[in-house]
């Protein structure tokens, strides 16, 4: 008798963790498709503001600046809420968010709107990102990269929901506020099937502000450069295609569509690629493409050849960031601290590459601005080795066994 029961306690964790890894891709899902309706309106939100080339950059750089203050705050806010009433509080801040941006009638406003934007992504990030985490610990075997793919995913369907309306010329605040109510029904709706993680009686609630690891440092110096060249692709590619190579504005949207297309592809069959090649391979290999595809966007004369090269930009950086916070999940006793530390370090990158990209424009041309990202990818290849400490540390569970819900750690 004792052994069913536990046979069935162990199939009964077995199908929670399951269930628990499809609930998380879909919040993964929801969170990106919130992003890429934003990315795909950024002109029309410039125009709507009255705002230029390097004030744009100054205002999109308050996204990451609000996401780097609220992310350490994190898991201070997991460990009283819980993971699961955590998440479905903060994946709701985050997509009604989106309507902020488009309501923005000038520079100050649009600054706030950002910030608002940029903490309640931050958070909504950090929270799902350790429970994935989690979940890959349980199942002992990659799953990281796929649910970063699933975020591709969303960021695509909701790039391509933006291209449509900008090339119908229809206004941004009514399609962020019709995206945002369904995107919010779709978040919240699945949270109901995450795991609930409740820290122990004995557990002392992390600081409300942590300084991150040392080891999230340098694992941290990798995601820095793949955010640097994404966070620019994002905001950039469409105000690119439209201002340098004189497309409409439906042409430059869906550039960004292109970007996010290659990404979403890439992360989907990422977890295979990295058991078979390893997550410093990987990582190097993806940094040669990704300077292959900005080298193509620095010298393009025509709008085909400088969507090629965002698409493979977006193919070479696509499972840095997903490697880097597995590494950092797996590398230490505390997940969500080693991710915030991690997050905070890209989400500076992201701070940094808006304003650097449009301040660098307005001195110059958008066409030097990319050769910094160029050789922000670059950089890859040379920092992929410090990931090779996350992959030692990763544990190897069976299945089975790392299927049976435990205390959070």
């Amino acid at each position: 008798m004792s052994g069913t029961g536990e046979g069935a306690e162990r199939g009964g964790g077995e199908r929670e963790v399951r269930r628990a890894r499809y609930a998380v891709a879909a919040v993964f899902a929801v969170h990106g498709a919130v992003t890429g309706s934003f990315a795909t309106r950024v002109p029309w939100i410039q125009d709507h503001a009255h705002v230029g080339t390097g004030q744009l950059g100054l205002a999109l750089a308050f996204t990451a600046f609000g996401a780097s203050c609220s992310m350490p705050l994190a898991g201070r806010i997991t460990h009283r809420f819980g993971s699961r009433a955590a998440l479905r509080g903060l994946i709701a801040l985050w997509t009604l968010s989106l309507v902020l941006p488009s309501l923005a009638p000038n520079l100050g406003t649009l600054c706030l709107a950002m910030f608002a934007y940029g903490a309640s992504a931050g958070t909504a990030d950090v929270a799902m990102n350790a429970l994935g985490v989690e979940i890959e610990r349980r199942l002992g075997k990659s799953i990281i990269s796929g649910l970063h793919g699933m975020w591709s995913a969303g960021a695509l369907t909701g790039s391509a929901a933006g291209t449509l309306a900008a090339h119908l010329g229809a206004d941004a605040r009514l399609h962020h506020v019709l995206a945002a109510a369904v995107l919010t029904l779709f978040g919240v709706g699945a949270c109901r099937w995450v795991l609930d993680l409740q820290p122990a009686e004995e557990e002392e609630p992390p600081p409300r502000f942590a300084l991150p690891p040392r080891s999230a440092l340098l694992i941290g110096a990798v995601g820095f450069c793949a955010v640097f060249a994404e966070g620019a692709s994002l905001d950039w590619s469409a105000v690119f295609l439209r201002d340098r190579l004189g497309t409409s504005a439906g042409l430059a949207a869906a550039s960004t569509t292109g970007f996010m297309l290659t990404m979403a592809v890439a992360r989907l069959v990422g977890d295979a690629v990295v058991n078979r090649f390893g997550s410093v391979g990987t990582v190097r290999a993806g940094g040669g493409l990704a300077v292959c595809g900005g080298l193509l966007i620095v010298v393009a004369n025509s709008p085909a050849l400088a969507m090629g090269g965002f698409a493979l930009l977006g193919l070479g950086i696509a499972v840095v960031v997903p490697l880097c916070f597995a590494a950092a999940g797996h590398s230490g006793p505390n997940p969500s601290q080693a991710i915030a530390g991690v997050a905070t370090i890209t989400y500076t990158s992201g701070l940094i590459a808006p304003s650097l990209i449009g301040g660098v424009a307005q001195a110059t041309s958008l066409v030097v601005s990319f050769c910094l990202v160029t050789v922000a990818a670059g950089g890859l290849a040379a920092f992929a080795g410090v990931l090779r400490a996350g992959d030692r540390d990763r544990p190897r569970l069976s299945p089975a066994s790392a299927a049976v819900p435990g205390p959070r750690p």
